[in-house]
């Protein structure tokens, strides 16, 4: 896992993580793939094309699962999730753009068992940029970010379907 702290081509990092999913899944047959809205969901659909996953794609919004609900109340861009397989003893690769905290991955898990008992869930980021807070660990990384105190990522998808990764300032 490259780490770097300015340039990044999410391209190159989307194709690592492929190959790392696509290795992973060898011989799978119930596999699936979860994306996080909404960098995880662009990501999601893009591995279920390269992997032939399309009819188990799903995504999800995490937006009533988190616990700083209460603190920060409804995300004015609540996506609904779509699950539309079965989840029972899937084999499931959540996805998501950035792993940070853990929070959001926790409460995609809780999403995810409301809608069966899977009989296993594994975690790719295309940026892993450290910060736990919770004991959660991917098992497919494209690349492991340093950020200073005030920098987050923003993953942005093109027209055409091509990613781009970016530092930003964060002004909170």
């Amino acid at each position: 896992m490259p780490t770097s702290t300015k340039d990044f081509d999410a391209e190159a990092l989307y194709q690592a993580l492929l190959g790392q999913v696509r290795a992973a899944l060898a011989g799978v047959t119930d596999a699936a793939i979860v994306g996080i809205h909404s960098g995880g969901a662009w990501l999601a659909e893009r591995l279920a094309a390269d992997l032939g996953l399309q009819a188990r794609l799903g995504s999800i919004d995490v937006s009533f699962y988190r616990d700083d609900y209460a603190k920060k109340g409804l995300h004015p861009d609540v996506k609904p999730t779509q699950i539309g397989f079965n989840v029972d003893r899937a084999t499931i690769v959540l996805v998501d753009d950035v792993l940070y905290t853990g929070r959001t991955t926790r409460a995609a898990i809780n999403v995810l068992f409301d809608y069966g008992r899977p009989s296993r869930i594994m975690l790719a980021a295309l940026a892993d940029r450290g910060g736990r807070e919770l004991p959660v660990a991917a098992d497919f990384v494209g690349v492991t970010v340093t950020l200073g105190e005030h920098e987050s990522l923003a993953l942005a998808r093109a027209p055409d379907g091509q990613f781009s990764l970016t530092i930003e300032k964060d002004h909170a």
